[in-house]
């Protein structure tokens, strides 16, 4: 029997908190990814590309609450909901800020922060059309602190990371910013007491 009753929340047809996933971009097929390479302009931080590759390690971002609202593990992420997605590799939280992106000249998103903490550039909210973050749906990531969508427009890097894409910001909602989550590890509620939920 379910833990949680009451509740669609543990249905296994949605994103949950602490889930590890990789995101694909719905119009340019390319997953969200970062590396311990940082921008050579702008800030400096943490790169963020979109990689065609679908087995790379380096895509796998864990989806967490924000600093002062931590969510509970194995609960679905509500549309609307204001969330941190940290690189598994790094720690890195996925990040935007006032810099210009690198190509387009878009607003740049670096991944930012130590062991999963950073500030409060790092918080996004999920936009999606139904209650929850349903799996196989397409959504946006609206920065909390910018307003920009996180996005991709096909702009391709050279050397040293030739083949990856640009990920950034943009002011207006359109096809570039359409996400889904893709492979992953979809964390169930458990029945753990409540001093596990961490994350």
């Amino acid at each position: 029997p379910s833990v949680f009753p009451d509740h669609r929340d543990s249905d296994l047809s949605y994103v949950t908190c602490g889930s590890l996933v990789k995101l694909l971009n719905t119009k340019h097929h390319v997953r969200l990814h970062s590396h311990d390479v940082k921008y050579g302009s702008g800030s400096g931080q943490q790169s963020v590309t979109g990689v065609d590759n679908a087995d790379d390690a380096n895509s796998y971002w864990q989806i967490r609450g924000k600093p002062e609202r931590p969510c509970q593990r194995g609960v679905a992420i509500r549309c609307g909901q204001a969330i941190r997605i940290t690189h598994m590799k790094t720690g890195r939280n996925l990040h935007t800020h006032h810099f210009s992106s690198p190509l387009s000249n878009n607003q740049e998103v670096s991944a930012f922060g130590e062991n999963g903490e950073g500030d409060d550039l790092d918080v996004w909210t999920v936009q999606c059309d139904s209650d929850y973050w349903e799996r196989e749906e397409a959504v946006r990531f609206k920065h909390v602190g910018t307003d920009v969508y996180l996005s991709v427009t096909g702009e391709q890097y050279n050397h040293p990371i030739r083949g990856q894409r640009e990920i950034h910001g943009m002011r207006s909602a359109n096809q570039h910013n359409w996400w889904r989550s893709m492979e992953g590890v979809f964390i169930q509620p458990s029945q753990d007491p409540v001093g596990h939920d961490e994350l």
